[in-house]
């Protein structure tokens, strides 16, 4: 971030505050009040965007540069997530029956290897149509939270492809096997535990049902797969995402394969996937409110993080994570891993430049293990963490699942499931 953001007044953080509250309470509202932000949520998140956009482009020197790059990376991530969204929903995978509480486990840890492969977003797009149909007997809120903890989040922390924080690591000189090679156990540990819980929620859970019902669940599963051409469409996309930024080819590419993919999709398996455009929609408008009221709060971080006392990997574990999950975790990954560098240069300054980032991974890879570890699995503490849990949020509702509330989804889930397990981790593996 430039020097000038110095002068950006902390007050000007508050509309970031106020738009996450809103997001945050709006839902629980008495009905007339819910009713009416349902038809202007886009209003208010655009217009506080533009509100803090405004005081950028006017009052800051060089703030208009600030407001460009912000745009740029939004541009970049509405291209991915609704590509992902637009081709995902041409995949149907056809399910009979209901799965059982193992089944169930071994879905969701598939998922975690695969959102390595073709990234959170896209596993999560894939796949939580067919995990809601597996389930349609007896699916519940938590079978939807579990899927954001560990497909949309944590399973994706093992490869630059996996979640967008670890791509831009990537693409200031952290190797593509790097986190592979020294993060497997943590990972495997982590899903494990989180795993571990759901089976037992949801073992709990399935004994409750009808008998008649185990016995639907408990028959074999056939699979059917339609819309095979969007596997073409799909790797064409994480393709993409290795493509230059320059011209926007990467987003133009990525546009390109969703409009092909909606016009070549059968208009039945759109029916069968009951596809709308819906929640693009609603992830669209709040996340490039999101995006323009977070740049002060992140510009503040990267200012003033280095007199927080961050020092050690448990530290950047948790400052990272507590971020990542009010926060876009991208830039937020970004700014601690700076911070990290900065903090353990001789000079206090840092080049950018693939040899500095080779020295710092030898010198302190622990530090950058925690940095990435927080980002990723700090992601699923909320429905904003991270892109694609908005996005499931919606797609479950679309499909008549009760999910929770904003505050419901941390009080019941985040914080007496995820966080004691991610603890844990720490513990374990960040000493």
């Amino acid at each position: 971030m430039p020097a000038h953001l110095a002068e950006i007044p902390p007050l000007l953080i508050i509309p970031f505050g106020l738009l996450l509250l809103l997001i945050a309470v709006m839902p629980l509202s008495p009905d007339r009040v819910k009713h009416w932000w349902e038809h202007r949520y886009a209003y208010v998140a655009v217009g506080l965007g533009l509100l803090v956009a405004a005081y950028y482009v006017f009052k800051i020197p060089d703030g208009g540069h600030t407001v460009l790059h912000t745009l740029h990376e939004y541009i970049s991530f509405i291209a991915l997530i609704g590509s992902l969204f637009v081709v995902a929903g041409g995949i149907h995978l056809n399910v009979k029956g209901s799965a059982t509480p193992l089944e169930n486990a071994v879905f969701l840890f598939a998922g975690a290897i695969l959102a390595n492969f073709v990234g959170t977003t896209g596993a999560s797009m894939v796949l939580i149509r067919p995990f809601i149909r597996m389930n349609k007997v007896r699916v519940s809120s938590y079978h939807i939270v579990f899927f954001i903890f560990i497909v949309s989040n944590v399973g994706g922390a093992l490869t630059p492809i996996g979640d967008p924080p670890l791509f831009l690591g990537y693409l200031r000189g952290v190797p593509f096997f790097w986190l592979l090679e020294r993060a497997v156990l943590p990972w495997l540990f982590t899903v494990g535990a989180i795993l571990a819980a759901f089976f037992v929620i949801d073992r709990r859970c399935y004994n409750k049902i009808p008998r008649s019902l185990q016995t639907q669940a408990a028959q074999p599963e056939q699979w059917r797969f339609d819309g095979s051409i969007n596997v073409l469409f799909l790797a064409l996309i994480i393709g993409a995402v290795f493509l230059p930024e320059r011209w926007f080819l990467r987003e133009i590419v990525m546009l390109a394969a969703a409009v092909a993919s909606y016009r070549l999709t059968p208009r039945l398996i759109h029916e069968e996937n009951k596809f709308t455009f819906g929640p693009i929609k609603e992830v669209g408008f709040l996340f490039i409110g999101i995006f323009m009221t977070m740049m002060p709060a992140l510009g503040y971080l990267e200012l003033h993080g280095a007199g927080f006392g961050i020092t050690q990997p448990l530290h950047y574990y948790f400052a990272t994570g507590s971020l990542s999950a009010v926060l876009d975790n991208a830039p937020t990954y970004l700014n601690f891993l700076k911070l990290a560098q900065v903090s353990t240069a001789t000079s206090g300054v840092v080049d950018d430049t693939p040899a500095a980032m080779q020295a710092f991974l030898a010198a302190h890879p622990s530090l950058v293990i925690a940095v990435s570890l927080g980002a990723v699995f700090f992601g699923a503490m909320t429905y904003i963490g991270n892109g694609p849990n908005f996005m499931v949020k919606s797609i479950a509702e679309s499909a008549g699942v009760k999910v929770p509330s904003f505050f419901g989804y941390i009080l019941r889930y985040s914080l007496p499931v995820l966080l004691p397990i991610l603890i844990l981790t720490a513990a374990i593996f960040l000493r």
